[in-house]
């Protein structure tokens, strides 16, 4: 269930099979939606006006907007996430490796979407939902994504020690994001294929998981934080990642 405007439309941008478009009296004569509307049509998906009311019931949110689509299942199956291409987009350059952020027990839709959007827009090449990780096809995940979960590659995932293996068999390192005692960030080697491993917002990596690690990674924070929101962490290491090879 994709909700709102903007990330139907992401949808459509996307060229994911947006299978139909639900339009809420609201909507009527709004430009916006009325272009939306005829974009749904031209690509051959079904549009339903709702009766007054319906969408309040059937929307995520408190305050629905007035569109809301049903897109199928965008996930890919873990195997061709690990195996894909090099990376040459935006966020690194040709042979500079992939990176691949490894949800472990992320339990937050709204954390996991965050962290979503932020990989897209750091240019990596997808993320894994191991098992115990919020639906990343659940409203709230899709919503805070901004639509990101229609562009980037997302694969489910089962325990994080099978996910672990696979990423090492194909040849990727697996560092994993601590609170306290790891490695400065800006001190770590971020180079290769990379798989950033990021855990529970409450509990953080299990120790089983910590002992897999080819690294572990902290984000230096001001004396009296306790700890850094599980979304923001996957931002900053993106975008260190990003930055890193962007540079000759």
């Amino acid at each position: 269930m994709a909700e709102g405007l903007k990330v139907v439309e992401a949808a459509f941008e996307a060229g994911a099979s947006v299978e139909s478009l639900y339009v809420a009296p609201e909507g009527a004569g709004q430009a916006p939606v009325e272009a939306l509307v005829r974009r749904a049509l031209d690509a051959g998906t079904r549009v339903f006006d709702l009766g007054p009311g319906v969408m309040e019931k059937v929307a995520d949110t408190v305050t629905p907007q007035p569109v809301c689509a049903v897109v199928a299942d965008v996930r890919v199956p873990l195997e061709e996430l690990a195996r894909g291409g090099r990376a040459g987009d935006a966020g690194g350059q040709p042979g500079g490796g992939r990176l691949l952020l490894v949800c472990a027990g992320v339990r937050d839709p709204g954390n996991l979407g965050a962290l979503v959007r932020s990989a897209a827009a750091a240019g990596a090449a997808g993320v894994v939902c191991c098992e115990g990780t919020a639906d990343p096809l659940n409203p709230k995940t899709v919503r805070a994504s901004a639509g990101a979960v229609f562009t980037l590659p997302i694969a489910p995932g089962g325990p994080v020690a099978e996910v672990m293996g696979t990423m090492r068999a194909e040849g990727f390192r697996s560092i994993g994001t601590v609170a306290r005692n790891g490695v400065d960030y800006a001190m770590a080697d971020l180079s290769g294929d990379l798989a950033v491993v990021l855990g529970n917002e409450a509990s953080g990596l299990s120790e089983e998981v910590l002992a897999e690690l080819d690294e572990r990674v902290t984000v230096p924070m001001a004396r009296g934080t306790e700890s850094l929101n599980v979304a923001m962490t996957a931002t900053v290491l993106c975008f260190e990642v990003a930055r890193r090879r962007r540079l000759p």
